[in-house]
């Protein structure tokens, strides 16, 4: 009993050393982020991955900014410690949403969705906030924090939601050897502790995980949608997939159901309308692009898991059981331990 309680205890130094700069930067007292997931990443999600010693990041998805501003105050009455809100670079209303940060003193922003202007970083810059960013290859990383960017996230296709084509493992070897400079945080497919510490052995920062927390008792997603989770092993988690090169496909990782097999149909029923001069090709690309309109609040709001999208990463294997947040987090600190004292 006592050997194994040392190991553990020299585990746990080693991660906190392993993971310093990450709990400085981040300001928790373990550099395990929530990943932002829109319908699902609000205030008791948020408040409870921080209250239990990681950190929790609001998703702003499509939010106005007087919403944005409500889910700030929301979370603070929950939690005393540090959390995030993350903005989709392409939201119509980039800059108002950066206001309400500023106004609501926001210590820590994440910029997703596309390449930040640099009016974007000058104005969270300008307000004292740390900024992360994600950077799908080396060279933009290295751009990034030239542009001022404080941290760097790697997330790689085996994440739930929008995918770049590029895995976690093949993104940490080609980025955390060259960027130096600022702390990087790794994500996609981590449903571990073991995963956490070779990266962070590897010279990560810390790691982001969102699909192990949608099953935490906090998170308000329907039960319908925890327990497809639940079911579901790494293989049912499928990217959605492009039939026709002249209308393009955003990939998204989701469970498959009903709703990708009727994708399918739909992209097949379009192209044929098109090839017979029933729809421009704009026309048909609005189609397409208008199908999963909805999908992922049907699924998590109200529990449509059928035919709605049930965007989860191929660590959804990993999710057996409904459980408190801090229960999850300590598990993935305690396997973290016993990998490195081992």
């Amino acid at each position: 009993m006592f050997e194994g309680a040392a190991m553990s205890e020299e585990g746990l130094a080693r991660l906190e050393a392993l993971w310093k700069r990450g709990t400085d930067f981040l300001g928790s007292k373990y550099a395990i982020l929530g990943g932002a997931m829109t319908w699902v990443s609000e205030r008791h999600l948020v408040s409870a991955i921080s209250n239990a010693g990681g950190f929790g990041v609001i998703a702003c998805g499509g939010m106005t900014p007087d919403l944005l501003a409500a889910e700030i105050d929301a979370t603070r009455a929950l939690t005393d410690k540090p959390f995030g809100v993350n903005l989709i670079t392409l939201h119509p209303a980039l800059d108002e949403l950066i206001d309400v940060c500023a106004d609501k003193k926001v210590s820590h922003m994440v910029l997703a969705g596309g390449l930040p202007s640099g009016n974007a970083i000058a104005k969270i810059k300008g307000f004292g906030a740390k900024l992360m960013c994600f950077a799908p290859t080396a060279a933009l990383a290295k751009k990034l924090v030239r542009s001022g960017v404080d941290a760097i996230i790697i997330e790689g296709m085996e994440a739930g939601g929008h995918i770049g084509p590029v895995s976690t493992s093949v993104l940490a070897q080609e980025i955390l050897p060259v960027i130096r400079d600022v702390p990087v945080f790794v994500a996609g497919g981590i449903g571990r502790g073991e995963a956490i510490a070779s990266y962070l052995e590897m010279g990560a920062s810390g790691a982001q995980l969102g699909t192990r927390f949608v099953v935490a008792e906090e998170c308000i997603a329907h039960e319908n949608f925890k327990k497809a989770f639940i079911r579901a092993s790494a293989r049912d988690a499928i990217a959605s997939v492009q039939i026709d090169s002249r209308f393009p496909v955003i990939p998204v990782r989701a469970l498959r159901n009903e709703g990708t097999e009727k994708f399918m149909e739909v992209q097949r029923e379009v192209v044929t309308r098109f090839q017979g001069g029933e729809l421009s090709q704009e026309e048909a690309q609005m189609q397409i692009e208008h199908f999963w309109g909805g999908a992922l609040r049907r699924a998590v709001v109200d529990g449509d898991v059928e035919t709605g999208s049930v965007m989860a990463g191929q660590s959804v294997g990993m999710v057996k059981s409904v459980e408190p947040t801090a229960t999850i987090i300590d598990e993935l600190v305690a396997q973290a331990s016993a990998y490195l004292a081992a």
